[in-house]
Formats: C-alpha cells, sequence, structure tokens
C-alpha cells in the first residue's frame, strides 16, 4: 500500500515517524522511492544536474554510482572479443555481443517481434497495451517511456543544455544538436546510395532514402492495408483517415496540421521569425531546408551524383536533367 503525505515544494514526501514502511515521492512524476536519498538521486534526472565528471574522457553523470560503472569503459575490463568495444559491466557486455549473433531472445507475445534486450520488450509492449505510465504534473499529458518525460518538461522550463559549440544556438535535446551542427556547419557528406550515388549526412537520411528504391513501407496502418515510408506518414494517415490521434491548430488563422513541425514551420510565417540564417550572407530562413537549398550558392561542392556514370552535380535539378540523356542508364533503376 503506497501512502503519500504532504508533497513539500522540494518534491520530497514527508511521513510520519513510525514503523510502517513509507515511500518518497517525487512531484514531477509521481514515482515513488524507498529511501530520501534514491529521491534526490531521481530527481536529479528531471533537472539535468550531473555532478560527477570522469578524468579520463570528462563526461559527467548524475550519481557517483553512474561514474564508478562508467570507469570500467576505460579500464576494459569488460571488452568485446569481436570488435574491441568496451563495455560498462558484464550484462552490458552481453547485450552488445547480440549485435554479432544476431540474437534477440525476447519475443513479444501479441505480434511475435523479437527484441535483444527485455527494456526493449519492455517499451515496445506498450505500442499494444497503451499503457503511458509517466505523466507531466504541469500539463497531463502523459509518455510510455521516462525520458520522454524528461524532455517535455523542457518546454515547461525552457531549459536547453545542449548548446551549439560555433554558433549561439541552443537545443533541448542532444539529438537536435547532432542534427543542427550536421545540416548547418557542415558540408561533409559520407554516406552514400548505392542506387543513384545520392550523399546524404546521416545514415538515417540515407536509410528514409533508400526506400524509394527498394519500395520498402514499413510503417502499417492497425486500421486497413495502407503502409508507408515514414512514420510521420503514417500518423498523419491515421488522424486523416481514421481520426486516431490530435490535430494541431495554428492560434493565429486555426489552419489545423497533422504534424507539430508542420505547425511550428506554419506560425514562423505569420510572425515573421526566420531563425535559418546563412552563415555566408546575411540572408535567412523559415526552415532548415531552405537553408541547405541557399548554401548551395555559396558552395563548390556537388552533392548529387549520377549513378550511372558517377558525374556529380551541385543541385538536384542539374542531376534529373543529365539523368535523362545520361548514355550510361540503360537498364538502370533512376533517380
Amino acid at each position: 500500500m503506497y501512502y503519500a503525505g504532504e508533497a513539500h515544494s522540494n518534491g520530497i514526501t514527508e511521513h510520519p515517524h513510525d514503523d510502517k514502511p513509507r515511500l518518497y515521492l517525487c512531484t514531477v512524476c509521481d514515482r515513488r522511492f524507498q529511501t530520501n536519498e534514491i529521491l534526490t538521486y531521481h530527481k536529479a534526472r528531471h533537472t539535468g544536474e550531473k555532478l560527477h565528471s570522469c578524468t579520463q574522457c570528462e563526461k559527467r553523470f548524475i550519481t557517483l554510482c553512474s561514474l564508478k560503472t562508467h570507469m570500467n569503459v576505460h579500464s576494459s575490463q569488460y571488452k568485446c572479443t569481436e570488435c574491441g568495444k568496451c563495455c560498462q559491466g558484464n550484462q552490458a557486455l552481453t547485450r552488445h555481443r547480440r549485435i554479432h549473433s544476431g540474437e534477440k531472445p525476447f519475443e513479444c507475445t501479441v505480434c511475435s517481434k523479437r527484441f535483444t534486450t527485455s527494456s526493449e520488450l519492455v517499451l515496445h509492449s506498450r505500442i499494444h497495451s497503451g499503457e503511458k505510465p509517466y505523466k507531466c504534473h504541469l500539463c497531463d499529458k502523459v509518455f510510455s517511456v521516462f525520458s520522454s518525460l524528461n524532455t517535455h518538461m523542457r518546454l515547461h522550463t525552457g531549459d536547453k543544455p545542449y548548446k551549439c559549440s560555433l554558433c549561439d544556438k541552443s537545443f533541448s535535446r542532444s539529438h537536435h544538436l547532432q542534427i543542427h551542427s550536421q545540416h548547418v556547419h557542415s558540408n561533409r557528406r559520407p554516406h552514400d546510395c548505392r542506387y543513384c550515388g545520392k550523399l546524404f549526412k546521416t545514415s538515417a537520411e540515407l536509410k528514409l532514402h533508400v526506400r524509394i528504391h527498394t519500395g520498402a513501407k514499413p510503417y502499417s496502418c492497425r486500421h486497413c492495408s495502407d503502409s508507408f515510408r515514414q512514420l510521420g506518414q503514417l500518423k498523419s494517415h491515421l488522424l486523416k483517415s481514421h481520426n486516431e490521434g490530435t490535430w494541431f491548430t495554428c492560434h493565429i488563422c486555426q489552419k489545423k496540421f497533422s504534424l507539430n513541425g508542420n505547425l511550428k514551420q506554419h506560425v514562423r510565417r505569420h510572425e515573421g521569425v526566420k531563425p535559418y540564417v546563412c552563415n555566408e550572407c546575411p540572408k535567412s530562413f523559415y526552415t532548415s531546408s531552405a537553408l541547405r537549398s541557399h548554401s548551395l550558392r555559396h558552395s563548390d561542392i556537388k552533392h548529387f551524383c549520377c549513378g550511372p556514370c558517377g558525374k556529380y552535380f551541385k543541385h538536384k535539378a542539374n542531376v534529373k536533367r543529365h539523368f535523362k540523356s545520361c548514355p550510361e542508364r540503360l537498364g538502370f533503376s533512376g533517380i
């Protein structure tokens, strides 16, 4: 039985001094812990404060225990014999070895999909059950993953802990900083399509592009036979065709969007905000894609390749025009 006393501003639930077991309540996510010390460590996950730093690689950690576990990476105590990667512990090494063996011992009882770890299976099972155990205490939005709640809280606090070292932009997610650095500050495109030779900055972009050639549509609708190349396309389909999901409405003109990202781009046009600024000239743009297209004017790098003959072009339109008359393209699948 859970006992919840009065929640104070410090996020700790106080309890009377008696012999009954009591739990300490986090007022941010409503999770309960057996000791005040564990609760204190848990609260640090919400604030993002990392007090313990590694002396060898400068990584920082919320708890001292996490730092001690991390130090195993530098000691090479748990090292993979296949690729030489050092893991934090024996369990982590066991999980890592499944990458090489292809072993997926955990199977979903609903759809038979298999996973390499039990935690992946638990998260996946919430797709079928609809369980979302983590709730925001400010807007009542619920999440199936604790890390999603943690990231969501930054929308309320305005916290953007990930700052670009080359400009003044900050981000609430490390992934967004990584994308920003690759798209805005780097012209390197190390990933090339084996079908048409087009170059990409990230493996994720390449993976998405390859589906155009292979016809793969991994996202299937559970209500009908339709399937899609992108998750966003599936979400839009569920909302428009099956009334499943949430419309995002512009507060200025009431126009509705199936994706929040599309709404944000739309609102910028009302407000005249152009956050994407060219490093070479004073021009600015509403979207990152418009900035990337503009940046080609200042660059001599030719990103687009004709697959059959290997000739490179500065603009996508040029390679498409060339492809129609390319003498080497007979029998080639096309762009």
